[in-house]
């Protein structure tokens, strides 16, 4: 590829020590002080069929030393996407006024952020199996390929079932229903699109059905019910899956080994899961920690970073917050677009107020004091 052809480059150089960013476009000199950084390269450029795409190349946790001159980065290219985004996860959940956890009202919003019809019918939601807090060496190493997931839950429908509108919203939820009810600091959620539901084999541990219409579960990992990570250690995402659950359940399982390091020894481990090839996913989240986290659990050409909600394990203050979609720009007609870069670092506010709690004005912590302010994602008000 002919560099000329690159418009809107630029280097970005994250300190991992101080948090600081640099940036620096195509023809500016690269200086940065010694340290650890995470350093990320992004230019566009049009196809000679007149699609837009994307060039990226990045690298993690890189040492530059005094008199270093160069480094190596691992380039990767995609082309824009034409479907729906995820906007907002809030994972967090709320507590109750005694400061007891409240499970039901994690949610994820999906927005149209193109100037068409899109439809969600087939759009199938996806954790990931691994953590971006435990890195370890897999065996096959298929990253590069597919993403190893432990829960998939389609939309279900005949391919127009459920038209998304440009700029509109599309919510799934984990219960469908007003939890005032049960919680008088959470919020409503009986809007909701879908909302994914279990049939428990706990007896003790019973998934709520409420007359929210439930995504078909492909497959989750647990026995009772599926809640999103609450301190966020996962990584959440849409697909497009082009086999149906049977082909896909059959063919798509694979296992994988690994080394578990104890203070105990080594114990060599094998386990299985479903993989979901890179060029069905629509679109993913990398979610961690700034004191945990040691890699994102995707390959970087569907997400170079990670958002976040707090920023120690179980911190209190993660509660009543999600991540959302920064804006980009509204257009002439009162449209929002959010970015998207396919780096959740860049992308995403992290530790904001959820929409759906500012939208209906709802507690916004445990001491019940209410949001006042309306924002398009998180930090930018809504005027």
């Amino acid at each position: 590829m002919d560099a000329s052809a690159l418009t809107d480059a630029t280097y970005t150089f994250h300190n991992v020590s101080t948090g600081t960013d640099y940036t620096f476009g195509k023809d500016e000199p690269l200086s940065v002080l010694p340290g650890l950084y995470d350093v990320a390269f992004e230019a566009h450029y049009t196809l000679p069929n007149g699609n837009k795409a994307t060039l990226r190349a990045n690298a993690q946790s890189v040492n530059i030393t005094t008199g270093q001159t160069s480094i190596t980065l691992s380039a990767y290219s995609n082309i824009e996407t034409d479907d729906l985004i995820i906007s907002e996860i809030f994972y967090t959940g709320t507590v109750t006024s005694t400061g007891k956890q409240y499970n039901g009202d994690q949610y994820v919003k999906l927005y149209n952020n193109t100037d068409h019809v899109i439809y969600a019918d087939g759009l199938t939601f996806f954790e990931s199996k691994f953590l971006t807090t435990q890195k370890l060496n897999f065996e096959p190493d298929i990253m590069a390929e597919a993403i190893t997931v432990d829960a998939l839950y389609t939309i279900p429908g005949s391919g127009k079932d459920h038209p998304v509108q440009p700029g509109e919203y599309f919510i799934l939820a984990d219960a469908g229903m007003d939890h005032r009810n049960g919680n008088s600091l959470s919020f409503n959620l009986s809007h909701a699109d879908f909302e994914w539901y279990d049939i428990s084999s706990s007896p003790s541990n019973m998934d709520i059905d409420t007359p929210t219409p439930n995504l078909d579960k492909w497959y989750c990992y647990t026995k009772s019910y599926f809640v999103l990570h609450n301190r966020g250690f996962k990584a959440y995402g849409i697909a497009r899956i082009p086999v149906d659950k049977e082909t896909y359940l059959k063919d798509y399982y694979y296992t994988y080994n690994y080394d578990l390091v104890t203070s105990a020894g080594t114990f060599p481990m094998s386990q299985s899961a479903y993989r979901l090839p890179n060029e069905w996913v629509v679109d993913v989240v990398n979610l961690s920690i700034e004191s945990d986290y040691k890699w994102t659990v995707t390959a970087p050409v569907l997400d170079s970073g990670w958002t976040y909600c707090g920023t120690i394990d179980k911190d209190k203050t993660r509660y009543f917050h999600a991540v959302r979609r920064k804006l980009l720009h509204i257009t002439e007609n009162g449209r929002a677009i959010f970015q998207d870069t396919n780096n959740s670092s860049l992308d995403f506010n992290g530790h904001v107020t959820p929409s759906e709690i500012e939208n209906q004005g709802t507690a916004v912590d445990v001491s019940g004091k209410t949001a006042d302010t309306r924002t398009y994602d998180g930090v930018t008000p809504i005027k």
